[in-house]
Parts: C-alpha cells; sequence; structure tokens
C-alpha cells in the first residue's frame, strides 16, 4: 500500500511539471510567433540565424553598388568610386536609403550577401568592409547583428566596384 501511494504521488508530481513544460512551451512558441529572433553569437559580430514569424513585413533589395564619387575621375581609379571601405560605406549609405522608401530602418535589416572582389593589387580588403559594417550594425547606435555572407568573386559587372550587397530587412 505504502508503494501504492508512493507512486501515485509521484504520478501527480509529473502530471504537475508536465503541465508547468506545456504551459512554458506555449508561452515559448507564442513568443516565437509575435518576435523576430535572432540567433545571437556573442563572440562574433554576426548572427547564427534569424527566426521571422508569420505576418511579418519583409523588403528585398537587389544587389547594390556604390554610387560614383567622382565623375570625372579617371575610370579605374579610386577617385571613380572610392576604395574598398568608401565603396562599403557608399553602399550601405545605398541600402539605408532604399529600404526607407518603404518605412524600413537598418535596425530592420536581417541578412546581407555581400560580393567583394579584389582590389588593383589583387586582394581583397576584408578589412575594410568589416570596419565598414561595424558602423551601421553592432555598434550604440544600432546594437542590432545581422545574418550574414560575405563571397569572394572574381570581379563584379563594373571592373571599377570592389563591393555589391544584397539586404533584406523584416518588421
Amino acid at each position: 500500500m505504502k508503494n501504492q501511494i508512493l507512486i501515485a504521488f509521484s504520478l501527480i508530481i509529473l502530471a504537475a511539471c508536465n503541465g508547468n513544460v506545456e504551459q512554458n512551451s506555449a508561452l515559448e512558441i507564442k513568443e516565437q510567433e509575435e518576435y523576430i529572433i535572432r540567433y545571437d553569437r556573442p563572440d562574433a559580430s554576426i548572427l547564427r540565424g534569424v527566426y521571422i514569424p508569420k505576418g511579418k513585413e519583409y523588403f528585398y533589395t537587389s544587389g547594390l553598388v556604390a554610387p560614383v564619387k567622382d565623375e570625372n575621375a579617371e575610370p579605374g581609379t579610386y577617385g571613380r568610386y572610392g576604395d574598398t571601405y568608401e565603396q562599403s560605406i557608399g553602399t550601405l549609405e545605398r541600402i539605408k536609403e532604399t529600404i526607407a522608401e518603404a518605412g524600413f530602418k537598418m535596425e530592420d535589416v536581417i541578412f546581407l550577401r555581400v560580393y567583394l572582389a579584389p582590389d588593383k593589387n589583387g586582394k581583397i580588403d576584408w578589412n575594410a568592409w568589416f570596419n565598414a559594417y561595424g558602423e551601421y550594425f553592432n555598434n550604440s547606435e544600432n546594437p542590432n547583428k545581422v545574418a550574414r555572407s560575405t563571397i569572394a568573386v572574381y570581379a563584379l559587372a563594373n571592373p571599377d566596384l570592389l563591393i555589391e550587397i544584397e539586404a533584406v530587412a523584416a518588421k
């Protein structure tokens, strides 16, 4: 009889705990249905991933490139579009302007696909891009990080261009 009482008591405790687990799981699922969840990598400047629940708005840009810095500069020189850093900043500004037309902010950007081409010395200036990224994301003005792929390419359509970026924003 004593064992039967212990078993019954244990079953009651397990049922109560299981109800709490189910309730907590339901709350977590409901929260996931309402909020964009950024899966962080604390030791990195980018995310592992982003969960976007139903009902959110999206905005996708095409591949955007830097504006001409100086139309009078000789083609093939950095004077025309700038070096990798200047082109990165110019391209991020274009993204900012483009998404703003649809009511989005840089804080809403969740993903970037970045194409980097070699400079005139045949080198890809990764740090120039990483430094420019840090001026727009994962900082005091915009603490949000994004999921991101950065890909080295042989060249872009215009040989003076060193970077092209596609962006996805959600809110």
